[in-house]
């Protein structure tokens, strides 16, 4: 185990920037736009200051935690991929117990935010918590561990709707099965990048279960979760400005057909990034259907 950084190396508050993956904002973003999804729902486009603000901190702040549990379950398998063997922990620049402090003082940090509200979402924020910690793990034993993923990427949604509602609407269930199709479409691509390097070390993603079908999947989790996004609009009797934020986020897909459809990794890693436009584009037609007169 290394005991102290070598010469040259960045300072401790750079790698624990880089151990939390801040400079790569696109898993905030995955994780953000259901929350606001949830948020503009659940306040009928009216979400309370403070509210707002705890969930888009306490999205940074989970997902910052996250990586870090995420780097320390992984840290003996992440050195044998090409694409994260030089993170800090795996690379031996700061040691696990550190990875497992700043989870913890990040994760403190999230449930501090949530003191004001109601018990159903502290009790939800303690499951939240839970799958964080626990999905690392699930690589090991799940075909299809980007399901859990999605739960655990979409526990906002509930949360959203316990703080602003103190209930869990037929709605809020409905968007997180949207979310848990959606994960399972992205980081279906994100695992298209490293399918030889976690064949070679054992670990399970969606990708390798689903093989030379690993396309189709994609694209039928993309329509599954604008079926799903639809529904949710259905319920909330919403106008055709919605419904036109899904039919670009529509379009967005089938672009990321045309990305991955070759199966070459840089391909499908920018099809992966450019998810943040598919969230947005939904966020935008909530926008529409309630600031719009």
């Amino acid at each position: 185990m290394t005991t102290a950084a070598p010469p040259g190396a960045p300072s401790r508050p750079v790698l624990y920037w880089r151990l939390v993956r801040l400079h790569r904002p696109i898993g905030i973003l995955l994780l953000l736009w259901p929350t606001l999804w949830a948020l503009l729902i659940a306040s009928h486009g009216e979400p309370e200051p403070y509210t707002l603000l705890a969930f888009l901190l306490g999205t940074v702040l989970m997902r910052s935690a996250g990586c870090a549990i995420n780097d320390w379950a992984d840290r003996d398998f992440d050195r044998h991929v090409a694409r994260t063997r030089d993170r800090p922990l795996t690379a031996g620049l700061i040691r696990p117990w550190e990875a497992v402090a700043v989870f913890c003082g990040l994760a403190l940090i999230s449930l501090a935010l949530i003191a004001p509200f109601n018990r159903l979402t502290w009790v939800l924020a303690f499951i939240g918590a839970f799958l964080a910690v626990s999905y690392p793990f699930t690589k090991r034993f799940l075909a299809i561990p980007q399901a859990y993923l999605g739960i655990a990427f979409g526990f906002g949604i509930p949360m959203a709707f316990a703080a602003v509602q103190d209930r869990l609407p037929d709605t809020a269930w409905v968007l997180l099965a949207a979310n848990i199709f959606w994960a399972v479409a992205y980081d279906t691509e994100y695992a298209m990048v490293d399918r030889e390097d976690d064949l070679r070390i054992g670990i399970r993603t969606a990708a390798i279960t689903f093989g030379r079908h690993d396309v189709l999947a994609v694209m039928i989790s993309y329509a599954a979760t604008l079926g799903l996004l639809g529904l949710a609009g259905w319920l909330e009797e919403f106008s055709v400005l919605y419904f036109a934020g899904l039919a670009v986020a529509a379009g967005i897909a089938a672009y990321h057909f045309t990305l991955i459809r070759r199966r070459v990794p840089a391909d499908c890693f920018r099809a992966f990034n450019h998810n943040n436009w598919f969230g947005a584009a939904v966020c935008a037609g909530l926008a529409l259907e309630y600031w719009v007169p």
